[in-house]
């Protein structure tokens, strides 16, 4: 299987068909909400919220009937659960689906 997900500046085959607009959300892993090592914890929620945002995409466009999805957008928030003393990233992503056209007929036919 090949590309399916393209970000921001990254772009679908040029003979793609847009298809529609959609968003997807997605959520990190939690983990303890201390001060401590808070770089190292933000940067493993954010590797991790990134590969479930791929996860979720490839589900999306599979179940759209498209072929990629190119991220135009992103909205990244820190959450926190004080009662668990847990946090972790939420995501907002906007993108657009598109489809790979059927294969075209060449328009020479050999008699």
């Amino acid at each position: 299987m090949g590309k399916i997900v393209y970000w921001h500046r990254e772009l679908p085959p040029f003979d793609a068909d847009i298809v529609a607009e959609h968003i997807v959300e997605a959520a990190s892993l939690r983990v303890p909400g201390t001060l401590d090592h808070r770089d190292e914890l933000w940067k493993v929620c954010f590797a991790d919220l990134m590969a479930r945002t791929e996860t979720r995409l490839e589900q999306e466009v599979a179940r759209l009937g498209g072929h990629y999805a190119h991220v135009f957008s992103e909205a990244i928030d820190t959450r926190r659960d004080d009662v668990k003393g847990e946090s972790w990233l939420q995501g907002r992503f906007s993108y657009v689906l598109y489809r790979q056209p059927p294969a075209r007929e060449s328009l020479h036919k050999t008699a």
